[in-house]
């Protein structure tokens, strides 16, 4: 899942309490550009480019979406059983949150309004969990309103969050979900996702050794020639094969995948970085090929979720055939879907796409590899 924005949340001096600021970026670039040389693994004046990382506070605002809404995609955000788990866990350490307790009131308000999935992405704004919920207790104080803020910085803070809660309805929705949240984290998340970091460490070496020894420099090309030259890689628990990517400028870009449960799995975070990446070229293959009244029906938005996937596949057969097949393995699992005799049918099977937007991104895909 893909968001592009004009801006993001740089971290730097606003407060004692909340060290972020929304830095102002041109539009984000979706389209070929001309290709930048690029020392391999790094961004001139930085250290290794896209590193994967872990973030606990992503981990804990995407932990209490998933056990909040429904999840019906045909690629589920959050991990299957996932709800189901948490909840055992939870019954077994006789934990009850103000999570639980809101659960009910969150869904009300969520079922009225679909766009707050939109504020799964929150999270990766900020680098910390007390910068996060810092800056949603501004936003509170603010009532939404940008004016009433003290400084440029945090009328930037304000503005970005009142995109996402725009309604008072909403703002009201936002405070009980960051109390719950809060709570959560305190009395379960928080001791459940440390204990878990040190048993999946050796995931996180895995992943990291394959991505940057291997998997990045046969992707650097594309990164560098769609304006993707650096950002972040987060193995995220919650989330399964629909990631969530948050893009702004060359550099500034955060994406949260898949966290595999075993070493043996570590190649699934590297399928679900392959379908994040290329989420904005299939995002302007579908554009140009759809008409308004796909637009108005919202098969536009089913578009561009199957064309994710077709695109991974199609990219990887250019630049790491090898993968393919195990590719799309996952996201037919992903999707709880049959895997036929032949991998690449059950695949197109699974995710159907008009031949014309099909064209359109195995073009953009040439044309991008091909640096023109």
């Amino acid at each position: 899942m893909n968001l592009s924005i004009p801006r993001f949340a740089s971290i730097a001096g606003l407060s004692a309490s909340l060290i972020a600021c929304a830095t102002a970026q041109g539009p984000p670039v979706d389209v070929p550009m001309e290709p930048v040389p690029v020392p391999a693994g790094q961004t001139p004046g930085t250290g290794p480019n896209w590193p994967i990382t872990t973030r606990q506070h992503v981990d804990a605002w995407l932990h209490a979406f998933a056990m909040i809404q429904d999840d019906t995609t045909l690629v589920p955000y959050f991990r299957r059983g996932y709800k189901a788990d948490m909840n055992a866990l939870k019954r077994r350490a006789n934990v009850t949150t103000q999570l639980d307790a809101n659960t009910a009131n969150l869904r009300t308000r969520f079922a009225t309004n679909l766009q707050l999935v939109n504020a799964q992405f929150i999270a990766q704004y900020f680098e910390t969990f007390d910068e996060l919920q810092s800056a949603m207790d501004l936003f509170q104080r603010a009532e939404g309103n940008p004016r009433s803020a003290s400084s440029r910085e945090a009328a930037e803070i304000i503005a970005l969050l009142a995109g996402y809660f725009p309604l008072p309805a909403d703002r009201d929705w936002a405070r009980l979900f960051t109390q719950s949240v809060r709570d959560e984290n305190n009395r379960f998340y928080r001791a459940y996702w440390d204990q878990q970091q040190r048993e999946r460490g050796p995931v996180v070496a895995r992943v990291s050794d394959m991505w940057q020894n291997t998997y990045r420099s046969r992707f650097q090309n594309f990164l560098s020639n769609t304006g993707q030259r650096g950002g972040e890689i987060i193995l995220s628990m919650p989330l399964n094969g629909e990631g969530r990517t948050l893009t702004a400028g060359t550099r500034e870009n955060s994406v949260a995948v898949t966290y595999p449960l075993r070493e043996a799995d570590a190649i699934e975070a590297i399928y679900v970085i392959t379908h994040e990446l290329v989420g904005s070229l299939t995002q302007t293959a579908v554009r140009d090929n759809v008409t308004p009244n796909d637009q108005r029906m919202g098969l536009a938005d089913q578009y561009v979720s199957i064309g994710a996937v077709r695109a991974g596949a199609m990219f990887l057969q250019k630049v790491a055939p090898e993968l393919v097949d195990g590719y799309s393995r996952y996201y037919l699992r992903s999707a709880n879907r049959t895997v036929g005799p032949n991998v690449s049918t059950s695949l197109a099977t699974a995710f159907p796409l008009p031949d014309q937007i099909r064209n359109a991104i195995s073009r953009q895909i040439d044309v991008v590899l091909g640096g023109i």
